[in-house]
């Protein structure tokens, strides 16, 4: 496990440094919206060290991911709660950890089931490589390379830390 202090020195630096890029870009009046679970507890800090006004929107991609026919319903689905117009708006999508690429995919889809989005920014706390589809942060706040057998997850709400294990075969 790592120490909760260095994510949270890690989430504060990726505040800083989203809020770079998307000054850079111009983008202003984004909104934010993070993926179910670990992804919302990152998007809650990243939005209130970002002081955006709008509240924070939630997607549980569950319905959408394409391995939905063969693992079956995940008990503990949520409904989405996006408590904004989507259409035109500049996004900010926060997950935790990004290492395929479908969860991305998956919650991209879900997102152009709302609306048109002028943009979408992708953030990611941790960026595990061993991508699938083609799919990048724009933001990252650690890359770290893991062999095929290791599993990285965030582990919350409070305090965070990461944890690093074999995964299941």
């Amino acid at each position: 496990m790592t120490d909760p202090m260095d994510i949270n020195n890690t989430l504060t630096r990726l505040a800083a440094e989203t809020a770079a890029y998307l000054e850079q870009r111009g983008t202003t009046d984004a909104v934010m919206i993070g993926i179910h679970s670990g992804g919302v507890w990152v998007a809650e800090r990243l939005h209130a060290l970002m002081n955006i006004s709008e509240p924070l929107g939630h997607l549980d991609i569950s319905f959408y991911r394409d391995d939905f026919s063969r693992i079956g319903m995940n008990p503990q689905v949520k409904p989405s709660q996006i408590p904004f117009n989507i259409d035109d708006r500049h996004i900010i999508l926060v997950d935790d950890v990004l290492y395929t690429g479908r969860t991305i995919r998956a919650a991209l889809n879900e997102i152009f089931d709302y609306g048109r989005p002028a943009s979408i920014t992708l953030v990611t706390l941790i960026d595990r490589g061993g991508r699938e589809l083609p799919i990048e942060a724009n933001v990252v706040g650690i890359k770290m390379a893991l062999s095929d057998n290791k599993n990285v997850k965030l582990q919350g709400p409070e305090p965070l830390s990461l944890q690093i294990s074999e995964k299941n075969s």
